[in-house]
């Protein structure tokens, strides 16, 4: 006969106060952000502090609905997050290819180190000139900007993953007659995983920042277009509405990186 009870109650007991301890955890935050925004509200409508320098939750409230119902928001939202996203994955996907590449060869590692340190700590406002130059006034620019930024720090902290492998294991493993590929897949690889995804929730910010500051300097449309053409004209609110939806897109794309984390730890358990 099976025994159905797989856990003891004090077992069960502690399952429930760690799921209690999220439960408050969240609520506080939802709290905090409620009573954050109820005080805002109330602080302009007191005229305790200028809603025309501040904006207010019922006046973004009313922008965005202004913005959906001329169907601006969605076409700005749209045309940012996909700069987003794709200099996100071509900044993520070459730094790992260079990090690796530069994991397997010491001697390139130690020659292009010093450049890669200079070149991430370039201001990359410095090259919006250049860059205009080189891919044009469009999409094309932002991209590039916003992989600029993300790229080197991408492959900084990857390859510092890579190379703080115990190196015990390393020349165990290389004793046992493993090569170089099968040292990276076995042993290196599965070591770095956090450190990985660490780094891809570093670079959803990131990521945002290059295409928000590249919109700065070419664009005719997004939520960057949105913020320079807000200050322009004196429009606060739709300044802070634009801040506004990049926090909610930028919080969506984090948590699809904490999703993809909590698959990759189930995987690698």
């Amino acid at each position: 006969m099976k025994n159905k009870k797989k856990f003891s109650k004090a077992h069960y007991d502690y399952l429930n106060k760690l799921h209690a301890k999220k439960l408050l955890i969240v609520f506080t935050q939802i709290s905090i952000l409620i009573v954050l925004l109820i005080a805002w509200e109330l602080l302009t409508k007191y005229e305790i502090i200028s809603s025309f320098f501040f904006s207010s939750p019922s006046k973004i409230c009313k922008t965005v609905k202004e913005l959906m119902t001329n169907g601006e928001l969605i076409y700005h939202s749209r045309i940012t997050l996909s700069e987003t996203l794709i200099g996100f994955a071509i900044a993520t996907g070459i730094g790992f290819l260079v990090a690796f590449v530069l994991w397997y060869s010491d001697f390139l590692r130690r020659v292009c180190e010093p450049y890669l340190v200079v070149l991430n700590s370039l201001p990359k406002i410095a090259l919006g000139p250049i860059i205009i130059i080189w891919f044009g006034a469009g999409s094309k620019a932002i991209i590039f900007m916003c992989i600029l930024i993300v790229i080197i720090v991408t492959i900084l902290n990857i390859l510092n993953s890579f190379t703080s492998c115990d190196s015990q294991l390393i020349a165990l493993a290389s004793s046992f007659g493993a090569n170089k590929f099968q040292i990276f897949f076995k042993l290196i690889l599965p070591n770095s995983i956090k450190d990985i995804v660490s780094t891809l929730k570093v670079n959803v910010g990131l990521s945002w920042i290059g295409a928000i500051m590249g919109e700065y300097l070419v664009s005719r449309a997004g939520l960057g277009y949105l913020l320079v053409y807000g200050g322009q004209v004196f429009n606060l609110n739709l300044v802070m509405t634009a801040t506004v939806v990049l926090c909610v897109l930028a919080s969506l794309m984090y948590f699809a990186v904490a999703l993809f984390e909590k698959m990759v730890n189930k995987h690698f358990k």
